[in-house]
């Protein structure tokens, strides 16, 4: 019997929902359940074909337990060695060398020294740094993030230097990044499963978050926009090789910029996301993890975003 784990945490609906899904397509020798997880030995598995981590990015035990499964030869989605490489820089960096549209964005070291180091750990830094070559290539208003990390923790707009620094006086060891803000006609995020099947959904970030599916924003009916967005986006997962994740557009003139593409574990509760997304999204993970269990990847060697550079 092959097992299809879904490791979760404090969502309460789209485990279930996907668990029930995969059972009542009735695959021969393919079952579904909550992952059980206890003491992990080194070497040894939890007795999975197949695990869909919903969590480990809070939880650092499930991440270490993720690395022990994968070395076991299960199949991890998404991969965890890579999602603890990965990071929102790194990421607008790889997609502008893609050919896919980002705002401008600079990384500045972090205001504090980092723990157990002191000014002496910092003697390979330029100091002061060139903050109006810095200003005068971002812009304002600008967005001050975390390079690493979601849910909108630590996003700051800033208008000005002045703003900027005294937010920055407030970021202590956090590595952030000043990013260009994009005026934006009209925004989307986009499901993307298994690499192949994209799901485009309007989407206003600037609601409060449980009316930010089901607010009625403009459509995205021109079939050019909708197809780039789509192309984009499936680059952008194939790149990374993320094969559970979301990524975020917003139309300048035009123009669709990636706005974040590192949502590894993204929302998809029924009562947030709107119905007709659940479905779809629920569907989708269902199908991709049967054929994970029925037909396993190579585990990773070379990371994609290697591979795709190459082309």
């Amino acid at each position: 019997m092959k097992k299809i784990g879904i490791l979760f945490g404090q969502e309460d609906t789209f485990q279930w929902a996907l668990c029930d899904r995969i059972n009542s397509m009735k695959v021969e020798d393919v079952v579904a359940e909550p992952a059980r997880i206890g003491h992990v030995t080194m070497g040894v598995p939890a007795g999975y074909a197949v695990i869909l981590d919903r969590i480990s990015h809070d939880i650092p035990y499930y991440k270490a337990m993720l690395k022990n499964e994968v070395l076991c030869g299960t199949q991890v989605i998404n991969d965890p060695f890579w999602s603890i490489a990965d990071d929102k820089f790194f990421e607008n960096g790889l997609a502008e060398k893609l050919g896919v549209a980002v705002p401008k964005s600079v990384l500045v070291p972090h205001h504090d020294h980092p723990p157990d180091t002191t000014s002496q750990s910092m003697r390979n830094m330029i100091y002061p740094l060139d903050w109006d070559g810095i200003f005068s290539y971002v812009g304002f208003p600008a967005y001050f993030k975390q390079h690493w990390g979601g849910g909108w923790k630590h996003v700051h707009k800033v208008h000005s230097p002045d703003e900027f620094f005294h937010v920055y006086a407030q970021t202590g060891s956090h590595l952030m990044m000043l990013q260009e803000s994009i005026d934006f006609d009209c925004y989307c995020r986009c499901y993307c499963i298994g690499r192949e099947d994209v799901l485009v959904m309007p989407y206003e970030p600037r609601n409060e978050f449980l009316q930010r599916y089901v607010a009625d924003p403009r459509p995205l009916t021109e079939p050019e926009l909708h197809a780039r967005i789509v192309r984009d986006a499936l680059t952008l997962n194939r790149a990374l090789g993320y094969d559970f994740n979301t990524a975020e557009f917003a139309m300048r003139d035009g123009v669709p910029v990636a706005i974040d593409f590192m949502n590894w574990a993204p929302d998809c509760e029924r009562r947030w996301i709107g119905e007709e997304n659940f479905a779809w999204v629920v569907e989708h993970a269902a199908k991709m993890l049967v054929d994970r269990a029925l037909h396993p990847r190579p585990q990773p060697g070379e990371q994609a975003w290697q591979r795709a550079l190459r082309k």
